[in-house]
């Protein structure tokens, strides 16, 4: 009897320690997911669109951990399944990242926590499946509205066209939609020579270099930043290589648009042999190899005021 109450209590260690990791692992998903949903995501005009992003793409991984935890709690051994279904996906679906990323952090993992269900009891029960269902559902709630509100706020006022921007001491024409400002992430390299080939209106590019139109100086780009249509007041120190702000910017107009991917523009300033600094919405510079080519990469020429 005694040796029974020993391995009935094993366990259930055994079975709260499975369910500590999956709730460590929908609580780490749910945060990050809900934070760059609101971050990189939710620009489309379509509420509909925003959310299946939202749910489909962010918050995928949160769903598949929460629903394998329930699952093997039900189920042990269609859970243990189901755990090294996954593990074998995701070596095909990383097949070209290293054996230490793929098997050891995230394959392996996965079958350990399989067999942490097979073998373990948690009790209560009912609590497992609570904390496995509430804690990232909490997670999402809190984060999602604090999130919700902040990109709700933001102004789009739909003139695409060329900008004049003033204020912090500097004046600059900002390109219009178009060209000069695209819709697709390019280069480095290939934002500076459309910015030398671009007509004087900002919408042709010409055969030859024009070297009207340019990329914004770091300096130049965080002293642009506006939060509701107020200059931030940016400061960018050049030693610390760190921009301040009185007021923390975001994605609006007239810099920005709100309902592109976009959220990093390229600058024209190196910032070391082969990279170069990239500013973002929330007005963080950063360095990126001049050879980068992401989708929400992009850039908005200027050109000085006469």
């Amino acid at each position: 009897m005694q040796n029974l109450n020993k391995t009935s209590k094993a366990r259930e260690v055994i079975g709260w320690i499975g369910v500590s990791i999956t709730v460590v692992l929908t609580g780490v998903w749910s945060f990050w997911g809900i934070t760059e949903n609101f971050h990189e995501g939710w620009y489309a005009q379509s509420v509909w669109q925003n959310i299946g992003m939202l749910f489909l793409q962010y918050l995928l991984f949160t769903f598949i951990f929460s629903g394998l935890g329930c699952l093997s709690l039900r189920f042990p051994r269609i859970g243990l399944t189901a755990h090294i279904a996954l593990g074998v996906f995701t070596v095909f679906f990383f097949s070209g990242s290293s054996f230490q990323v793929v098997y050891l952090l995230i394959a392996l993992p996965l079958i350990l926590l399989g067999l942490l269900y097979l073998f373990g009891r948690p009790k209560p029960r009912k609590l497992a499946y609570l904390l496995i269902i509430c804690v990232p559902l909490l997670i999402i709630a809190v984060f999602g509205g604090i999130n919700y509100a902040r990109v709700s706020r933001r102004i789009d006022d739909g003139d695409y066209g060329i900008r004049i921007i003033e204020g912090n001491g500097i004046t600059l024409a900002a390109a219009p939609r178009g060209p000069g400002w695209p819709e697709g992430g390019v280069s480095w390299y290939k934002a500076q020579d459309i910015c030398a080939h671009l007509s004087e209106d900002g919408t042709t590019l010409m055969e030859s270099r024009q070297n009207i139109w340019r990329l914004p100086s770091v300096d130049e780009a965080v002293r642009l930043m506006s939060l509701h249509g107020e200059n931030s007041g940016g400061v960018w120190d050049k030693e610390e290589k760190k921009a301040d702000y009185e007021i923390a910017p975001d994605k609006e107009s007239p810099l920005w648009d709100v309902h592109s991917q976009i959220i990093y523009y390229w600058t024209a300033d190196e910032a070391s042999e082969g990279k170069a600094y990239i500013i973002v919405y929330d007005g963080g510079v950063f360095e990126r190899r001049t050879d980068s080519s992401y989708g929400y990469l992009g850039f908005r020429a200027v050109k000085d005021i006469e």
